[in-house]
């Protein structure tokens, strides 16, 4: 009897391609870089089943850096490409990489439609707030105020919130991480990638060039605690250096706020307990984004349903079970006339 050898166990560097990686030093393209890699070797991926499709700005150069299959599309049509592609082999696991100006810009739409398809893919989103490749352009998830080279005077426009512009669209997996977090972010991947459908990734990335700091008033590590919530399912939504803080809705008003814990806990204050099946709580998460209130980090909504493929499979199977099995190749075979319908 033969003995079989289980598969060697990959590492991060076996997903690294021979490419030297040209982004800004400092870049949080990097960090966000490594925990894909560390991610892949997590779930031991198949290179050879495995494509990244990007499209245009500085995160589109992700496909030259991952010893994967990769497609380097047009402006904002990644999603487009990989729905093409995950429908065309089922079998494949697809990653998409863009931008906030790439993703939410010219690619809105295609965004929009591959979330509501529910297309089984990992869509990650880095969100600088600001056109990197093209020199600092303020972007649609630039804050109201941006000064910028399309902006000298600030930006009247009003930002664009990635997750909830998602949960909107009918995303059934929506996540939000921090390139700086190597802890955690991968974890969220992980997750992504578990789910059946489309699943949406939210990572908040610095520019150090056009954009330093843009996000320092939630991940400086002095104030993070105090800034960030942690979104685990089942967990009640507790934050704060000390753990005296919570989340709680506002009957009055129905809104978040936040409140202070007091020694009965966080449930005689009054603090939600994450249940990221919900939608409506997962949307009011999403869109925290003054001062009195934290960021929520994490998976904030999950609730598989049928993926695209799955549909169209069962559909595909019920066209042939009505056209007696025939197929395309033998209908186009058949002679140079066809019955459409009876």
């Amino acid at each position: 009897m033969n003995d079989l050898t289980p598969p060697e166990k990959r590492t991060a560097k076996d997903y690294a391609t021979d490419q030297e990686v040209r982004w800004c030093p400092g870049c949080g393209d990097y960090a966000i870089l490594r925990a894909v890699l560390n991610t892949l070797a997590e779930l031991n991926a198949e290179p050879e089943n495995t494509v990244f499709v990007s499209g245009i700005g500085c995160a589109a150069r992700f496909p030259y850096y991952v010893e994967t299959y990769g497609f380097h599309t047009i402006h904002g049509r990644a999603p487009a490409f990989a729905t093409g592609i995950k429908l065309a082999n089922p079998e494949l696991d697809v990653w998409v990489v863009g931008g906030d100006g790439d993703m939410l810009s010219i690619g809105g739409n295609h965004l929009m439609h591959v979330i509501r398809r529910n297309v089984d893919v990992q869509v990650l989103l880095f969100n600088n707030e600001i056109y990197g490749l093209t020199k600092g352009q303020a972007s649609p998830t630039s804050r109201a105020g941006t000064r910028s080279p399309s902006t000298p005077l600030g930006s009247v426009d009003n930002p664009v919130s990635a997750c909830v512009f998602v949960l909107g669209a009918g995303a059934r997996f929506v996540a939000r991480g921090i390139d700086s977090q190597q802890k955690d972010l991968p974890d969220i991947l992980k997750r992504a990638h578990a789910h059946n459908g489309a699943s949406f990734v939210e990572v908040l990335q610095n520019c150090i060039v056009y954009n330093d700091g843009v996000f320092a008033d939630i991940t400086e590590k002095a104030i993070a605690a105090d800034r960030q919530v942690v979104c685990r399912h089942g967990e009640p939504l507790v934050y704060g250096k000390d753990k005296d803080k919570g989340i709680k809705l506002n009957p009055q008003t129905l809104s978040l706020e936040s409140v202070e814990i007091g020694e009965d806990g966080p449930e005689a204050a009054g603090v939600l307990v994450h249940d990221e099946t919900n939608r409506i709580l997962a949307t009011m998460l999403a869109g925290m984004d003054d001062e009195t209130l934290p960021v929520a980090v994490g998976v904030i909504y999950c609730d598989p349903g049928e993926s695209y493929g799955d549909g169209m499979a069962r559909v595909k199977a019920e066209a042939v079970k009505r056209a007696g099995g025939a197929d395309l190749k033998s209908i186009m075979h058949a002679g140079h006339t066809w019955t459409v319908a009876e």
